[in-house]
C-alpha cells in the first residue's frame, strides 16, 4: 500500500470556498476511485496558515496511477481548484503497517 499526502495552501480570501470544494467535490471524487483504501482531510487551524491536508491510502501504485495518471507523483488537480490555491505539495510513502 502507498500513502499519499497532499497539502494545498489557499488564498486567504478563498478558505471557505476551498473548504466547500474539498468536502463537496474533491473528497467525494477521490472516494469513488477504485483502489482507494482511505481518505482523511484536515482543515487549517485558526492560528496557522491556510494549508489544507489530505491523506490517502491506496492499495498500490497501479491504483494510484489509474487515478492520477502516469505522472502520479505530481498533484492531481481539478480545474475548479486552481484559482483558489497558492501552492501544492505532494508526498508518497510506502506503508509499513501499524506501529505499536
Amino acid at each position: 500500500m502507498i500513502i499519499r499526502v497532499f497539502r494545498a495552501t489557499v488564498r486567504d480570501d478563498k478558505i471557505k470556498a476551498f473548504q466547500e470544494f474539498l468536502t463537496k467535490t474533491a473528497v467525494p471524487h477521490v472516494r469513488r476511485q477504485p483502489g482507494l483504501v482511505s481518505i482523511t482531510a484536515g482543515l487549517p487551524r485558526a492560528d496557522s496558515p491556510a494549508t489544507f491536508c489530505v491523506v490517502m491510502v491506496w492499495e498500490s501504485v497501479a491504483a494510484l496511477k489509474a487515478f492520477a495518471g502516469e505522472d502520479w507523483e505530481q498533484p492531481h488537480v481539478l480545474p475548479e481548484e486552481d484559482p483558489m490555491v497558492l501552492s501544492r505539495e505532494i508526498e508518497h510513502y510506502d506503508m509499513i503497517g501499524l506501529l505499536s
